[in-house]
C-alpha cells in the first residue's frame, strides 16, 4: 500500500488503492463494479452509503416497497419551496445496496426509440435507438409481465375499462416493441414466485460478491470529496460508519454512480461546478463546470383518488400494476401522458389539501413524460453533510404544458372511471371531487396535489464538446478532468418518457464498454 503524508492538521487516513473505484453500489454502480471484475486482474472497490441488501425481507420483497420511504434506508431530500407547485414534496433516495432498485416498484420500461434519438440530438453522440439496443438484452435482471396471480381483478378492469374508452391497444408485454399507446399490466424486474426483487444488487452483485477477491464493497461508507491532483481525479475521500476517515485511491478511473442528487453534489463539494456558487460558499474553485446541478429533470404526477364500493382483492405484485400511455398530439414522437393505477387510495397530497382518505379505494396518476420544466440542484451550505437544495421548478414552463397535460390526465381519468368494468367498482370520486370542473380549479388542484414518482435525473448532462452546459461528453469523461466518468440517472439530457430504471442498467452496461477495463 503506497504510503501518504498527512497535513498535520489531518485526522490519520488510510489510504486503499484499487484500479477502479466506483461510488455509489446503486442501480448502475451495482452493474459497472460487477461486469468490471468479471476480469479477474481488474480490481473495484464501491463506496456506498448504506448498508447490503442480503438477507434483508424489508428491502428484497418488491410488495413492501412504501415500507421503505422515509424510513431509516432513505435519504430523504426536501424540495425548495415550489411557487406552482407542491412544496412538500420529499425525494426518497436509496441508502441501501442497490441504490434504487432496492426501494421503487422496478417497473422495468425498455426506453422508446424516440428517447434515445433525442439524446443524440441533444449531443449524446453514439446514444442513438440501434446502437443502444444491444444493451437491454445483456441485462441480467428478471424482467417479466406482472404474473397472472399478481393481477388484480380491480387492476384487470382498469385495463379493460381505458381500452373500452379511450380506444388505445392492450399491450402484453410493453418491452416487446415500441409504441406510442397502449394500455396493459406493467413489466417489473421481480421473481414472481415469491415476490422477491431482480434489483441490481440482486442480479448482478449476490451472485458474485462473496467469490471474487478483487471486489470490495465498502458499504455504510460515506463519500465526501474527490481527491484531486490536478485536473486528474485521484480518489475519494470517504468516512466510514466507525467515523474512520479513508482516502480510495484509483489507478485508473473513479465512476460516480450515486444518482441525479449525489453525484452533482460530490463533484461541487470537491470544487467542481459553477464558479460563482463555489465562491458564494467558500469552496474553493478546483474545475469551473457550470453545468453542474443544472438541468433536473423529474416525473411529477397528480393524483384522482376514488372511494371503492369496499375491499379490494389482495393480490398484486406491488400495488401499482397496470399503466396507460396516451399520445393526444399526433405529432409527439411517443406518448405525452401516461397514468399509474394504484390499487390502493394514494392520499398523502390530498389530505394536506383537506381531503380524507377513504377506508378502500384506488387512485389514477396522471403523469407527464416528457415534461419541459427545468429545475436546478445546488448547495446551501460547504459542510459535505448538510443536504443540497432540489428546485424542481415544477410547472415553470413557458406555456404550462406541464400543467395542462395533468388537466387532460384527470379528465381522461374521469372518463375511464365513469366506463365499464371499472365503474361498478367505484362508490365516489374523493379527490378533487366531481364538483370540481373547470380547467383552473383542476389546474391548482393537479398542481397543489402533484407527487414525484422519485425520477430525478439530468444534473450531470451529457453532450456535445462544445457544449458550455454538459458536464459529460458522450464517453461519460467530465468535461477538462481526467480519470473520472459519471455513469447514473445525472447524465440523462433529456428524459426518458418511461420509468428510467432499465435506462440507468443500461448506462450502466454501456459505461462498462467505454471504460474498456472489463473482461
Amino acid at each position: 500500500m503506497p504510503a501518504h503524508t498527512h497535513e498535520p492538521d489531518h485526522p490519520p487516513l488510510r489510504d486503499h488503492t484499487y484500479d477502479y473505484v466506483v461510488v455509489g453500489g446503486g442501480t448502475a454502480g451495482s452493474v459497472i463494479a460487477s461486469r468490471l471484475t468479471e476480469n479477474p486482474d481488474v480490481t473495484v472497490a464501491v463506496i456506498e452509503g448504506g448498508p447490503s441488501d442480503v438477507g434483508r425481507d424489508d428491502v428484497l420483497t418488491l410488495r413492501r416497497w412504501m415500507g421503505l420511504l422515509g424510513g431509516e434506508l432513505d435519504y430523504d431530500y426536501p424540495t425548495t419551496e415550489q411557487p406552482r407547485g407542491n412544496s412538500h414534496i420529499r425525494h426518497s433516495r436509496a441508502r441501501v445496496l442497490g441504490g434504487c432498485s432496492s426501494h421503487n416498484t422496478l417497473i422495468a420500461f425498455k426506453p422508446l426509440p424516440s428517447d434515445w434519438d433525442e439524446w443524440e440530438r441533444a449531443g449524446a453522440e453514439g446514444w442513438g435507438a440501434v446502437p443502444m439496443e444491444a444493451y437491454y438484452a445483456r441485462l441480467k435482471n428478471n424482467i417479466v409481465p406482472v404474473d397472472e396471480k399478481d393481477r388484480n381483478a380491480i387492476a384487470r378492469d382498469f385495463v379493460d375499462a381505458a381500452q373500452q374508452a379511450l380506444g388505445v391497444p392492450r399491450i402484453e408485454g410493453f418491452n416487446q416493441k415500441p409504441f406510442t399507446e397502449g394500455v396493459g399490466f406493467f413489466d417489473l424486474a421481480y421473481h414472481p414466485e415469491d415476490n422477491k426483487r431482480s434489483s441490481a444488487s440482486v442480479a448482478y452483485l449476490h451472485p458474485v460478491m462473496d467469490e471474487r477477491p478483487n471486489l470490495t464493497l465498502l458499504l455504510e461508507t460515506w463519500a465526501y470529496r474527490l481527491e484531486l491532483d490536478g485536473t486528474r481525479a485521484e480518489g475519494v475521500h470517504a468516512r466510514t460508519k466507525d467515523g474512520e476517515e479513508i482516502l480510495v485511491r484509483a489507478r485508473n478511473e473513479v465512476v460516480l454512480c450515486a444518482g441525479a442528487v449525489d453525484s452533482p453534489r460530490l463533484l461541487l463539494h470537491s470544487g467542481i461546478g459553477p464558479r460563482g456558487d463555489l465562491e458564494a460558499l467558500g469552496i474553493p474553485v478546483a474545475h469551473d463546470l457550470p453545468g453542474v446541478g443544472e438541468n433536473l429533470l423529474d416525473h411529477p404526477e397528480s393524483v384522482i383518488v376514488w372511494e371503492t364500493e369496499g375491499p379490494l382483492p389482495e393480490n398484486s405484485a406491488m400495488d401499482s400494476d397496470a399503466g396507460l400511455f396516451v399520445r393526444r398530439d399526433p405529432e409527439h414522437p411517443g406518448p405525452d401522458l401516461m397514468f399509474h393505477f394504484y390499487q390502493i387510495p394514494f392520499t398523502d397530497n390530498p389530505e394536506r389539501l383537506g381531503y380524507e382518505r377513504p377506508p378502500f379505494g384506488v387512485s389514477m396518476t396522471p403523469n407527464i413524460p416528457k415534461p419541459r420544466s427545468r429545475g436546478r440542484l445546488y448547495l446551501t451550505s460547504a459542510d459535505p453533510s448538510v443536504k443540497p437544495a432540489l428546485d424542481f421548478r415544477y410547472f415553470t414552463d413557458e406555456d404550462d404544458y406541464d400543467g395542462r397535460t395533468l388537466v387532460d390526465g384527470i379528465r381522461v381519468a374521469r372518463e375511464i372511471a365513469r366506463t365499464e368494468p371499472l365503474a361498478h367498482w367505484l362508490k365516489r370520486e374523493v379527490a378533487p371531487g366531481p364538483d370540481v370542473t373547470g380547467d383552473e380549479e383542476l389546474g391548482e388542484y393537479a398542481r397543489k396535489a402533484a407527487h414525484t414518482v422519485y425520477h430525478p435525473a439530468g444534473t450531470c448532462r451529457m453532450g456535445a464538446a462544445g457544449d458550455e452546459q454538459a458536464v459529460v461528453d458522450p464517453e461519460l469523461r467530465i468535461r477538462g478532468l481526467e480519470g473520472i466518468r459519471v455513469a447514473d440517472a445525472s447524465v440523462f439530457p433529456t428524459m426518458t418518457a418511461v420509468n428510467p430504471m432499465i435506462t440507468v442498467l443500461m448506462v450502466g452496461e454501456r459505461a462498462v464498454d467505454l471504460i474498456g477495463g472489463g473482461a
